[in-house]
């Protein structure tokens, strides 16, 4: 057998964790990146819940580091690894990306999301915490945040819906994705890691935007309950 999987899983989530020191922060797309501008739109999480990042890097890391020492020949973790690399690969530059194009920062957070959720439905039944909790978390919150780029450039570029329409369209998207994999593979992390972002979203618009808020709630709430069923279902280790 190879390591190579293992190998590339380690140099790209070196590669990925690295980036950020390598360009410019971001913090959500640029006034002059979009024809109508969006002003803190309703669908993005409040500044704190970006935080979650940290926890996204540093547990990829120490996941890459024991797969490399741990599962270097492991067939059921190259089975997952083989998506994450891509995830992984293409997250490497999507700062710079987004940077400048709020379009290719789109499309390409997409491909990183599903990726991402591919590899976490290909997790080993093993090793949960050294797998399948870091990719959850990771492919929970690119679930969140694809639907945010998407709302907020679709708003941007007045395709369709307002901003306020583009939050009530993707939070319902999050939640039909986020719920289709739930049911398809118990995660917990990862289900969790969205309810994370859509309390940042309720933090956000608070009593203003209450509409947005409520959604955002409902959506909690059906994600809890939908957590606790696939739970009851599985097995009772946390997954």
């Amino acid at each position: 057998m190879t390591k190579i999987y293992a190998i590339l899983t380690l140099v790209f989530t070196t590669s990925f964790v690295v980036s950020p020191a390598l360009t410019s922060p971001f913090s959500g797309f640029r006034a002059d990146q979009l024809p109508n501008p969006q002003i803190d739109p309703p669908i993005q999480p409040e500044g704190y819940a970006f935080a979650i990042w940290g926890l996204i890097y540093g547990w990829l890391v120490v996941s890459a580091v024991f797969g490399m020492a741990k599962r270097a020949e492991d067939a059921a973790w190259d089975w997952a690894r083989k998506p994450l690399i891509i995830s992984l690969g293409v997250g490497t530059p999507w700062l710079a990306v987004a940077n400048n194009s709020a379009i290719w920062a789109t499309i390409l957070i997409f491909v990183m999301a599903v990726t991402a959720i591919a590899a976490l439905l290909r997790a080993p039944d093993g090793d949960l915490w050294m797998f399948k909790i870091p990719v959850g978390v990771y492919a929970g919150w690119l679930t969140a945040a694809s639907f945010v780029s998407l709302g907020t450039t679709a708003a941007g570029y007045g395709v369709g819906a307002d901003a306020l329409g583009w939050a009530y369209i993707g939070i319902i998207s999050a939640l039909i994705v986020t719920s289709g994999v739930m049911l398809r593979r118990p995660a917990i992390a990862y289900g969790l890691t969205v309810v994370w972002a859509l309390v940042g979203i309720i933090v956000a618009n608070g009593t203003e935007t209450w509409t947005v808020s409520a959604l955002a709630a409902g959506g909690i709430v059906a994600l809890l309950a939908l957590i606790a069923t696939t739970r009851a279902r599985s097995r009772p280790s946390l997954s």
